[in-house]
């Protein structure tokens, strides 16, 4: 029955088209950058958006408060004996800044030509997530006007991932039994590039830590004070450049004690894959990818191996011209990327410690902790995964790839531990999409054959 009705809903998909443009560049419009106070009522209305369209798809929805930003939560009409599916996305994103790189203001979204001479929608968020978000919502539209989604559907749409999701997890808990599910679905990830559709099996954990050095009490004269005192800057290069060795390894205690190596199965199907060194150096404009741990390919240092990276710095004068002056403290944002099973909570621990062992006399350190998250594994032979490969095939017209991914999605975990079940994620978008960066972008064929995918992917998620 909803083989023969899938053919009706992959018509009414296509026939959108227009109409899920029009949607993505409205959805992108609302600037839902979660980590700026001054945008929250924009958050708020961006969870209401999403909710009326949901409404539109003729499921039950409320918009819930979690203590900061609200979720929206949507069902179908849930039916005994039949797979429940929970979908996961999220609507807010990251900032926009710097402005001066976008080529178009980055929240009034504009169709305009990929490098590969292809359309897409250019704006903040427009595929991560809510190009991605909207696929779904357009799948479940289209079943919806098709006699029903053929499996139970909730749909989990929250507003703070792009700031950990510190409330996702409280959240969860309280609201386990409206959550219950047999798998879930996360639409936020790429595919391996284009005319590969993906499904991603693996992901790195996090660990994000923010290091301040704090010196004198006041920013001090460089020439009055320069030589007599502990400089927070010159201490702070010093303590991050002890986190690497000289073969890109991270020089901390215990680091890899954990790590779990990939199998020789998956680095040969990885080696099978069209990656090209030259091109990757080429995409972002560098000579060449000698940065990373030795002795293992791109691949596998972003996708099996762990990472230590510096994500921001402040110190001193910033402005135009020079300022002589020691700053009376200097700060680094650094995340550490983890693969499976590195503990999360070990790694922040050790360090902590390093620093404080390392730090030059003169000068204290305090600590704020930004997120820990640990890595994902999904198991390859999980039924969600066998569903996903043959909604991919009838989305993309292509076979799916199994891939890993350097990124984190911490949510997964947690529900993993508070709901039990395992996520599969099936991403439509692409290498190139400059997420988190400006000009981001979705193309319009991932927008409609991830759309198609979804619809697929419920058909046969109803088969288990």
């Amino acid at each position: 029955m909803h083989s023969a009705g899938l053919e009706d809903v992959l018509k009414t998909i296509d026939q959108r088209q227009h109409q899920s443009v029009t949607l993505l560049k409205e959805f992108v419009a609302i600037p839902s950058v979660s980590t700026q106070p001054e945008h929250a009522q924009d958050v708020r209305r961006c969870a209401h958006w999403v909710a009326d369209q949901l409404r539109f798809a003729m499921l039950e929805v409320s918009v819930l408060e979690t203590g900061g930003h609200p979720c929206v939560v949507a069902k179908n009409k849930h039916i005994a004996g039949r797979p429940t599916v929970l979908v996961y996305g999220h609507y807010d994103v990251q900032p926009p800044e710097p402005l001066e790189g976008w080529l178009t203001p980055p929240f009034e979204p504009t169709i305009g030509k990929t490098t590969a001479g292809t359309d897409a929608l250019f704006g903040r968020g427009a595929v991560d997530d809510k190009g991605q978000v909207l696929c779904h919502i357009e799948a479940i539209t289209a079943w919806q006007a098709h006699g029903g989604v053929p499996v139970n559907v909730t749909v989990l749409i929250e507003g703070e991932e792009e700031i950990g999701s510190a409330n996702l997890g409280g959240f969860i808990t309280r609201h386990r039994e409206a959550l219950a599910a047999d798998v879930c679905v996360i639409s936020d990830t790429n595919q391996f590039a284009r005319g590969y559709p993906a499904i991603t099996t693996g992901l790195r954990g996090l660990v994000y830590q923010e290091i301040t050095v704090k010196g004198p009490n006041r920013d001090l004269h460089s020439g009055i004070y320069g030589g007599a005192v502990t400089n927070p800057a010159n201490a702070l290069a010093k303590l991050i450049a002890s986190l690497h060795d000289d073969k890109g390894r991270v020089n901390l205690p215990g680091f890899y004690d954990d790590v779990v190596e990939p199998s020789e199965v998956e680095k040969l199907a990885w080696q099978k894959l069209p990656f090209s060194e030259q091109a990757f150096n080429l995409e972002i404009d560098i000579p060449t990818a000698a940065g990373g741990e030795a002795g293992y390919s791109i691949l596998e240092r972003t996708w099996a191996r762990p990472t230590c990276d510096v994500n921001g710095l402040a110190n001193g004068y910033q402005g135009i011209g020079a300022k002589t002056v020691i700053g009376a403290e200097a700060s680094a944002k650094i995340s550490f990327r983890l693969v499976a099973d590195q503990n999360p909570e070990k790694i922040r621990d050790s360090f902590q410690k390093a620093m404080q062992e390392r730090c030059p006399p003169g000068v204290t350190l305090t600590f704020a902790d930004h997120g820990v998250a640990p890595a994902y594994l999904v198991p390859q032979d999980h039924w969600g995964v066998a569903a996903a490969r043959k909604a991919i095939q009838t989305g993309f017209g292509k076979p799916a790839t199994l891939i890993g991914s350097g990124g984190s999605i911490p949510i997964a975990a947690t529900i993993k531990s508070e709901l039990g079940i395992d996520s599969i994620f099936v991403g439509f978008g692409l290498p190139d999409d400059a997420v988190h960066s400006p000009n981001e972008k979705f193309d319009l064929d991932c927008l409609a054959a991830g759309a198609r995918t979804a619809a697929a992917l419920y058909a046969e998620l109803a088969k288990k």
